[in-house]
């Protein structure tokens, strides 16, 4: 399905927080259907056993990496898989960081130490890998794209999960802002803000009650699933057609919440920030 509407065939894509067997799976999987050698990030050299060598065994060109995306030494690490992987560096997927069931709290209890891992786990980790990224893109003149996985939670308030939801937020604000920095770059940079998903992480904290997740989403209708029981990354992975590294059009700094995201038709001379496509 991926090569309906993207065509990556000699191009390098990293993802960052590839294998969790969730939303990142599914966009390495996507991304390497598509024709891209797919960098898969990944601090757990257990989950990339258990969810990426599969990929590869299928015969998708997917290179294993393990590196922590949150300190410099991981990026590192990932600069040096793309600078010795055949083809041009074209993009970035930011799917590292999370939040556990430990993190949800009334906002007087959360610590400094909570504050802060979460924002070392979802801000930190995306910029500083957008940072990287976009640095070896222009210094190879080339153009590309970084898409970015933000939160339902940072769009809207987010009741006892407000170090979560303010990271996540915090990751549309810098993604904004270096839409507009990169534009002139050909480098387009965009958010997406997935509702409930069924991931593993996400079922560590939640039950098999799909009826009830249905009931809490604005209209009742989760995103593009028609499904009893929402798939891993299925939302995601079809909203990420609007946001795609293919995708001919100059609709920076874009975020979407469980619909498509605004883009124009063609391609404009001038960096625009988009519109969040609502509900």
């Amino acid at each position: 399905m991926a090569q309906d509407f993207i065509g990556l065939e000699g191009k390098v894509v990293v993802v960052s927080g590839a294998a969790g067997g969730g939303i990142g799976t599914s966009v390495t999987r996507m991304v390497a259907r598509a024709g891209a050698t797919v960098i898969a990030v990944s601090r757990s050299e257990d989950n990339l056993g258990k969810h990426i060598e599969p990929l590869a065994a299928e015969g998708l060109s997917v290179i294993p990496v393990a590196a922590d995306a949150s300190t410099d030494e991981g990026i590192a690490a990932v600069l040096h898989e793309v600078r010795r992987t055949e083809g041009d560096l074209h993009g970035l997927v930011n799917v590292a960081g999370g939040a556990g069931p430990a993190t949800w709290m009334p906002a007087t209890r959360v610590t400094r130490a909570d504050w802060r891992d979460l924002f070392t786990q979802n801000l930190e980790t995306m910029f500083f890998m957008s940072q990287a990224v976009a640095a070896e893109l222009k210094s190879a003149g080339k153009p590309g794209s970084i898409v970015s996985i933000s939160s339902i939670s940072g769009m809207n308030t987010a009741p006892f999960h407000i170090g979560y939801g303010t990271a996540k937020a915090a990751l549309v604000a810098a993604t904004r802002t270096m839409a507009v920095e990169l534009a002139t770059d050909g480098i387009r940079v965009n958010a997406i803000a997935p509702g409930v998903t069924a991931t593993p992480a996400s079922l560590m904290y939640v039950d098999d009650d799909a009826d009830r997740d249905q009931r809490a989403i604005a209209m009742g209708r989760p995103a593009e699933i028609r499904r009893s029981r929402p798939g891993p990354s299925s939302s995601c992975c079809q909203i990420s057609r609007h946001t795609s590294p293919g995708k001919p059009c100059w609709s920076t700094a874009a975020s979407t919440s469980s619909g498509p995201t605004w883009a124009p038709t063609t391609r404009r001379s001038s960096s625009r920030t988009s519109r969040s496509a609502q509900p």
